[in-house]
């Protein structure tokens, strides 16, 4: 992981995703933001908003995260979205919009490191996006959740480890650790 090179990207962490499923990934998501905020490098942060007749609606039958309270950011992590790099509203899956796309470019980010909610979609979709366009995409298992449960996240992890490497699914433990050696930063206890 080249955490020079790296940016955070704390995806879809609203609270229409949040539930007795995925609601331990919160404290565990903005552990990591802090970690990563305190060395001094960039966070971007994504909101997904449903529309009326988007495929959500039509495939899925799904209505929900079409307004607030349901899009917003979970309280524990709107102060950092406030202060992050960037804030990407997508209407899909991925992070990789013409926005994000651009901004990546521009910065010269070489790696992505991916945490949030749901593994097994956005999460999943975003880092996959992320290795087709030539980034290391890294995902945090430990700093990610999915809303329909434990199975279907271990299922997301699963996917990832064979469309994006094995090696590329990491800990929070790990990430910390290549913070404080890049940054040479003590450890936040």
């Amino acid at each position: 992981m080249d955490i020079g090179s790296a940016a955070l990207v704390v995806i879809d962490m609203q609270n229409g995703f949040v539930n007795h499923h995925s609601r331990h990934a919160v404290p565990a998501v903005s552990d990591l933001v802090e970690r990563w905020t305190a060395v001094g490098r960039p966070v971007i942060f994504t909101r997904y908003f449903n529309y009326p007749g988007s495929p959500y609606e039509r495939f899925h039958q799904w209505h929900r995260l079409q307004k607030p309270p349901e899009t917003d950011i979970v309280s524990e992590l709107a102060a950092a979205a406030d202060r992050a790099h960037a804030v990407v509203d997508k209407t899909g899956y991925t992070l990789l919009t013409t926005e994000a796309t651009e901004l990546i470019r521009r910065t010269g980010w070489t790696d992505l490191v991916f945490c949030g909610i749901a593994t097994e979609s956005c999460v999943l979709k975003s880092a996959a996006d992320a290795f087709e366009h030539g980034y290391a995409p890294w995902i945090v298992t430990d700093a990610c959740a999915s809303d329909a449960g434990p199975d279907v996240h271990d299922a997301g992890l699963l996917v990832a480890r064979r469309l994006i490497g094995t090696g590329q699914l990491v800990t929070a433990a790990h990430v910390v650790g290549q913070l404080t050696a890049h940054a040479g930063a003590p450890v936040l206890e």
